[in-house]
């Protein structure tokens, strides 16, 4: 019979979090315990294609959580399709070395649209006609979204990501996972997504008071999950993509870029557009980590100065160097910038904020061409953004429009950041284990490439046969 497999994704879990975590750290010391040898990028998208496909960014495809899409000429974030994520996931590897007797559901973990999993669960807004948006969740089979809407609720948007992220998607989440494992039939893998550590440890730093109460506030609502794998016999294996280190200052890659004269803007309404299609240069800004598209090979090596020149870049990546990193591949921009420890990259393109577009005060992920952390924060500047947010929440619940412009356009207020490979032990991510023998033999670092084939082998599932790659017609 198959050991069933519980895989976390437990976001930001390092050492220094899991001494917070009574509940996990004492399955930690029962169990195994390594280092996770993360990819670059570190950031969500990156590194679950890795774990998932056991392979690199150059090979799956998946260069960040975003990147420019040079045939449809737009920056695109936070897709959701699978298609996009090219090679046999850890599931279809399982089946195929089943004879098809394999059942997996997927909890959370991106790029869940489109998946091959038995059961899929993960947000999906709804996107009225009016413009209004409302909270809810993609289902597979479609009857799993009336049952968990019955038994927990709408899924909490709205706590999931912004200025009021809190534990309480994290717990819609356990719950759901907790009401699979459940029955009927526990499925042979079982992966959930546990986001709550991203918000604090980034409002505030992973060394905060704060920080500290998110990692004992996520133990809690996880305990009872743990409990239940245990009580059910289903191996647990719980993983960061990453850790979140100290930040303390941001860099306007785009900026610089503009002031050269090779970023280009439009305008609308009085306010500025980025105008990919007619920019020389431009960066994809996602955490640590920049990709940075340039129209003319001749101008590559201008651009790649001026990004060396600018203080808190640490890196400056062309083709050949991206492939030591593993992140050689179309997608990718001709130049990826790495920030120096402490800074990350703004998406921020306009020189003054009177010019800023719309979006930029709100919470606006698909819109935004770059990963935008303030988006956690109301802004400190206007006293009164959390009354206006409660004003337009009552205006949701009415049935009106609203436009939630509480997001600061100063992002010094942002304390965490990742993306870049680890410095130190406190920013390594960690690999956990329930059972002590699931790490035999794997020495106490592994490489996110390396957690697809030892939960094939605690299955029973490990060959050496070449796995093959179902979407080899899908382009980037």
């Amino acid at each position: 019979m198959t050991a069933k497999v519980l895989l976390l994704d437990v976001v930001g879990l390092t050492a220094d979090a899991l001494r917070h975590m009574p509940r996990l750290n004492r399955m930690a010391r029962a169990g195994a315990r390594a280092e996770l040898g993360t990819v670059l990028p570190a950031v969500t998208c990156s590194v679950q294609s890795s774990v998932l496909t056991g392979a690199m960014p150059s090979s799956h495809g998946i260069v960040g959580n975003g990147w420019y899409f040079r045939g449809l000429g737009d920056v695109l974030l936070w897709r959701q399709h699978n298609r996009l994520v090219r090679g046999e996931k850890l599931w279809e590897t399982a089946r195929r070395r089943r004879g098809g007797d394999y059942s997996s559901a997927n909890l959370g973990w991106w790029y869940a649209m489109g998946a091959t999993t038995d059961l899929t669960v993960t947000p999906r807004p709804i996107y009225h006609a009016d413009g209004r948006k409302s909270p809810d969740f993609y289902a597979r089979p479609p009857r799993l979204h009336d049952e968990l809407c019955e038994e927990l609720g709408e899924f909490p948007l709205f706590q999931y990501w912004g200025p009021t992220a809190s534990i309480r998607s994290t717990q819609w989440i356990v719950d759901a996972t907790r009401r699979v494992l459940a029955g009927p039939g526990t499925p042979d893998l079982t992966m959930a997504y546990l986001p709550h550590l991203d918000y604090d440890h980034q409002r505030f730093g992973p060394d905060s008071p704060e920080g500290a109460r998110a990692a004992a506030e996520l133990d809690a609502a996880m305990a009872p999950l743990l409990d239940q794998a245990e009580a059910q016999d289903v191996t647990v294996v719980a993983l960061a993509e990453y850790g979140i280190a100290r930040a303390d200052r941001p860099v306007d890659v785009n900026r610089a870029l503009r002031r050269e004269g090779l970023l280009e803007v439009y305008v609308q309404d009085g306010r500025e557009q980025l105008d990919p299609w007619t920019s020389r240069a431009f960066a994809v800004a996602d955490h640590q980590v920049a990709h940075v598209y340039v129209a003319d090979p001749a101008d590559v090596p201008r651009v790649a100065a001026i990004l060396r020149d600018l203080e808190g870049v640490d890196e400056v990546l062309d083709r050949e160097d991206q492939a030591r990193y593993g992140l050689d591949h179309a997608r990718s921009g001709e130049l990826v910038a790495v920030a120096a420890p402490g800074a990350w990259f703004t998406y921020y393109f306009w020189l003054d904020d009177d010019r800023a577009p719309e979006y930029a005060r709100g919470v606006d992920i698909h819109r935004k061409p770059g990963y935008d952390p303030a988006e956690l924060f109301f802004d400190p500047a206007d006293r009164l953004a959390k009354a206006k947010a409660a004003g337009n929440l009552v205006r949701k619940k009415l049935g009106l429009r609203y436009a939630m412009s509480t997001v600061p356009l100063d992002p010094s207020c942002v304390r965490g950041t990742h993306g870049r490979l680890p410095d130190s032990a406190a920013d390594t991510p960690l690999l956990l284990a329930s059972d002590p023998r699931f790490l035999d033999g794997a020495g106490d670092r592994v490489h996110a490439t390396e957690v697809r084939d030892l939960v094939l082998r605690w299955q029973g599932l490990a060959e050496t046969a070449a796995p093959s790659d179902p979407h080899e017609r899908i382009r980037a």
